[in-house]
């Protein structure tokens, strides 16, 4: 869509509702659990409120669920807000190439996953790699219930990340030492603040942009360089015996994350469709989203303020 015609549809959205028609733009944006997930989807439910003057609703869900939904094309779900490829390849393989029923985004932010621990307790033990952790003495400091093994967040229920965490974790030798854990992101948050405080060693998932690079001091575990002959990476909705069929042995490639939705939805409520199309987000913009968050701001009050403060950035998504 070029600019003309991505002004022409906000201008007809803003005149159906100020005639009263029933043509006013709607929309059902997924919500997953992740912070910046939901930085972005309050995001959009301000612009289409404030500045298009339609009606959006929040539905939680997970990628599967959503991904299903916007495939339907009945409204249920119309925007899956952060996908993140190629983690969520599996996906838009079935759904964006597959069927056709789900679009992504033109722009792009980047995305960079890793395993993080504390800098106090890197400095302290001097690791620096994730084969670190296959130390005993290592495991032994990082073991808070006393099984005998240190724990490791690899991601929540759910995500196509912690399986492929799970996969690295046994690849690079590391069951032995170090339990897979998966757990809420607000429950690694904690215990990532909680260890430091008491000086014990935590290793966890990391990813940015994430606001725990704004609230605690962490470094990254370095891995082997990304080889995409050792990164095969299965899930279950592709191959039932994934885990036994995958073999990770490498660093992620760096992620491109999109906004994907429902291709009905142009149909549907043109200038939201042609709204997520042009949305463009940097990395840092994320980060200090889930920072305010993070720090008990409510996103809706986070996404208000980021539309008065980059009014220009967000008449330009609007083709304005």
């Amino acid at each position: 869509m070029n600019r003309n015609r991505k002004g022409l549809a906000v201008a007809a959205a803003l005149l159906a509702v100020s005639s009263g028609t029933q043509a006013a733009e709607s929309v059902n944006i997924g919500a997953p659990s992740w912070t910046g997930a939901q930085a972005i989807a309050h995001l959009i439910q301000e612009i289409v409120t404030s500045r298009i003057g339609g009606e959006a609703e929040l539905v939680p869900g997970d990628n599967a669920a959503i991904f299903q939904a916007m495939d339907a094309g009945k409204g249920d779900i119309d925007i899956h807000p952060d996908v993140w490829l190629p983690n969520q390849k599996s996906f838009t393989d079935k759904y964006v190439d597959g069927t056709g029923n789900v679009a992504l985004s033109e722009n792009a932010y980047e995305g960079k996953q890793s395993f993080c621990v504390s800098k106090a307790f890197a400095e302290e033990t001097g690791i620096s790699s994730i084969f670190d952790l296959a130390r005993p003495e290592i495991a032994e400091k990082m073991d808070s219930d006393g099984n005998g093994k240190g724990e490791i967040w690899i991601g929540a229920p759910g995500w196509a990340s912690a399986n492929v965490n799970e996969v690295k974790v046994r690849d690079y030798g590391l069951m032995p030492f170090m339990e897979p854990i998966r757990a809420d992101q607000s429950v690694m948050t904690a215990t990532v603040g909680d260890s430091i405080e008491k000086g014990m060693g935590y290793a966890f998932y990391c990813y940015s942009p994430h606001a725990i690079w704004f609230q605690h001091d962490i470094v990254r575990l370095s891995e082997p360089a990304f080889d995409e002959a050792q990164y095969i990476a299965l899930q279950p909705d592709e191959d039932p015996n994934w885990f036994e069929n995958s073999k990770v042995m490498t660093e992620d490639a760096l992620k491109e994350v999109q906004i994907a939705y429902s291709t009905s939805l142009a149909e549907r409520s043109p200038a939201v469709a042609e709204l997520v199309q042009s949305i463009s987000l940097t990395g840092d913009d994320v980060s200090q989203f889930a920072f305010e968050i993070e720090g008990g701001k409510d996103p809706a009050d986070v996404a208000k303020a980021f539309v008065e403060a980059n009014s220009d950035r967000v008449d330009a998504w609007l083709g304005m």
